[in-house]
């Protein structure tokens, strides 16, 4: 596109003119509009702009709904007739289809057909997530199919590739380019073709799964489709990329829509096609269910009641039965990564649940500790936040503790308030031999000023037996190598850390609950396993345990705890030096069923604060709110 502020002016003008109400994202390389005249049955229709995709032609294609509607109509036309004389558009090929059903509300606003919104863009579909370091040309996309073409090769399961017959080395798969919550209503079936779903969240997510699943497409026929055919161009730039073994790259002209509106009894599509827009699927006359309630698994596939996951927010499908027993669900992405809530009874033959209800929740945790804020002191105001009790880990202090939690701190703080205390218990300076630690900050040879800056004041809540108590200025050089199991010594100073607690809570609190890293996740849990003996004086709601452990201490007992708890841990053995994955999970067990949420990660010794988690962590939080 050579001006694409003239073509802004274009839309901002048409469609304000005309009412119409959507988005339109434009980019350099073309334009995805989806549009809808403002009316209580309004008529919804999506031009894009294929150029952006193809090697050879310019096409639109125009989804129309409600055509009953003469007036609204003809709005719709003037529109059209307008995109037309743009030279841009010429050739355009626009899509039909009615829709005899009144606009859904809730999805109207989830698909911003409420208002008009027209923004320029880098990409029209983002591709992923992350910079590639080889992007896909456009140009380079696969061989485009006909609906019947598409329909023919499936027939004959590739033998109708016209350069040699595949073989088992050189099979035909098929590849559904769309995501989790589309596939799981509808989706292509051909008896003889294997049929490749990466269930996966988002679009940007497709780059990943190819790179991880390659072997599953070199060497192969690969017949790619989606709902319209414009996320298959990028997808399969980015497999014919790969260079040899990934040649034979072919995608459904027009996607599923154009498939349906040739083959009206679905062809080899079984189930509903989901659509961007109020219809929220579209089927053939196949009346086949292909969709399941996630949580009895009976048949159903409708989305209108726009059901989440409590963590990552894809729709989920859940029958209107069970909506009525359960408000928040666990989707399977994030069941599959151990996103669940924990064993929580279910109502019906007393089978495990895999999503967590509150009433259940608070069954199970005492009401208190979900249901009890302290009331607003401002009468209607808005609530207040969370404020959250930081406790660091040994050998840290709470401005180092700060500054590594600066970033979540600053994804939290619409919702929480952190406070950072250091512990009570001040450690020497100590400092390893250079050739048991390169990086070691010891001082010269009798120094006796104090510390450099980077070595500030060190604190623990918890010690070893030996230790004595007495600070001196002196460094003093480590009597053994590093011991990633020191922890395990560190039993003592449990008392003066509790008393030291309790004079926190009294002088800044209240305090909703504790956030603690390493030692302070230890020390928070022994606070919790305290329970009811700290009434009156550290009343926690919740508690956010990173790289947790249980200590060998009496406190502990076998009874299990009981309050709602958070705890966040390496998936790896062996990332996490300090705390192992297994330590941290047998922390997690200690807790009573259903008040325990379990985040596994792929990182260290650390709190992860990029997306999905920091996202599991918002959720956990609103909670309490």
């Amino acid at each position: 596109i050579p001006d694409l502020n003239s073509l802004f002016s274009f839309y901002h003008s048409n469609c304000n003119s005309l009412g119409l109400l959507g988005r339109v994202r434009l980019s350099p390389n073309g334009v995805n509009v989806t549009v809808t005249s403002a009316c209580p049955f309004p008529t919804f229709f999506s031009l894009h702009l294929h150029s952006f995709y193809t090697k050879d032609d310019s096409v639109f294609f125009l989804l129309l709904l409600n055509k009953q509607v003469g007036g609204l109509l003809s709005a719709l036309e003037k529109h059209i007739e307008a995109v037309k004389s743009n030279s841009l558009f010429q050739g355009t090929d626009f899509k039909l289809a009615s829709s005899h059903h009144p606009l859904n509300d809730k999805v109207a606003v989830e698909c911003g057909f409420t208002s008009l919104s027209i923004r320029v863009v880098k990409e029209l579909v983002t591709f992923s997530s992350y910079p590639l370091l080889n992007p896909p040309e456009v140009s380079n996309a696969g061989r485009h199919l006909s609906a019947a073409e598409f329909h023919s090769v499936l027939q004959s399961a590739g033998q109708l590739m016209k350069n040699g017959s595949p073989t088992d080395d050189n099979q035909l798969v098929l590849l559904d380019a769309r995501n989790l919550y589309e596939t799981r209503i509808g989706k292509f079936h051909a008896p003889s073709v294997e049929t490749l779903d990466p269930g996966i969240r988002q679009y940007s997510d497709l780059p990943s799964w190819i790179d991880d699943n390659s072997e599953l497409l070199r060497g192969k026929h690969v017949l790619m489709y989606c709902t319209g055919g414009i996320r298959c161009e990028m997808a399969s730039a980015y497999i014919r990329s790969k260079g040899a073994g990934f040649e034979n790259v072919f995608q459904l002209y027009g996607g599923i829509q154009r498939y349906l509106e040739q083959f009206p009894d679905g062809g080899f599509f079984r189930g509903k096609n989901f659509v961007f827009d109020h219809r929220i699927s579209v089927g053939s006359s196949d009346t086949s269910i292909m969709g399941a309630c996630l949580i009895c698994g009976s048949s159903y596939d409708n989305y209108s009641s726009r059901c989440r996951c409590t963590h990552c927010r894809i729709l989920v499908l859940v029958c209107d039965s069970c909506q009525i027993k359960r408000d928040a669900y666990v989707c399977e992405l994030c069941q599959k990564h151990r996103m669940d809530f924990g064993s929580i009874p279910s109502v019906e033959d007393g089978e495990l649940a895999t999503v967590l209800d509150k009433n259940d929740l608070k069954t199970v945790c005492s009401d208190s500790k979900i249901s009890s804020q302290p009331p607003s002191r401002n009468g209607n105001a808005a609530p207040r936040k969370l404020r959250i009790l930081c406790l660091h880990g040994f050998r840290q202090n709470a401005s180092s503790f700060k500054g590594r939690s600066a970033s979540l701190a600053k994804k939290l703080k619409s919702i929480a308030e952190l406070v950072f205390i250091d512990a009570p218990h001040e450690l020497p300076f100590i400092y390893q031999s250079c050739t048991e630690a390169k990086n070691s900050c010891a001082p010269p040879s009798g120094q006796h000023a104090p510390p450099p800056e980077n070595c500030k004041r060190k604190y623990a809540w918890l010690v070893a037996s030996d230790f004595g108590g007495k600070v001196e200025a002196d460094w003093k050089i480590a009597n053994q190598p590093f011991d990633p199991l020191q922890y395990q010594g560190q039993t003592d100073g449990f008392d003066v850390s509790l008393a030291y607690l309790k004079k926190m809570f009294s002088e800044q609190g209240p305090f909703d609950g504790i956030l603690g890293f390493s030692q302070g996740a230890a020390m928070a849990a022994l606070l919790c396993a305290l329970g009811d003996k700290l009434k009156g004086e550290i009343d926690l709601r919740f508690v956010i345990l990173c790289s947790g452990f249980a200590l060998p201490l009496a406190d502990f007992g076998q009874k299990p705890i009981n309050c709602p708890s958070l705890h966040i841990f390496g998936s790896d053995p062996g990332k996490d030096r300090q705390i192992t994955s297994h330590t941290s999970r047998y922390l997690a067990s200690r807790f009573e069923d259903g008040c325990s949420v379990i985040i596994e990660h792929e990182f260290g010794h650390i709190i992860p604060t990029r997306s999905p988690y920091v996202d599991y962590i918002k959720d956990f939080l609103r909670r309490f709110l």
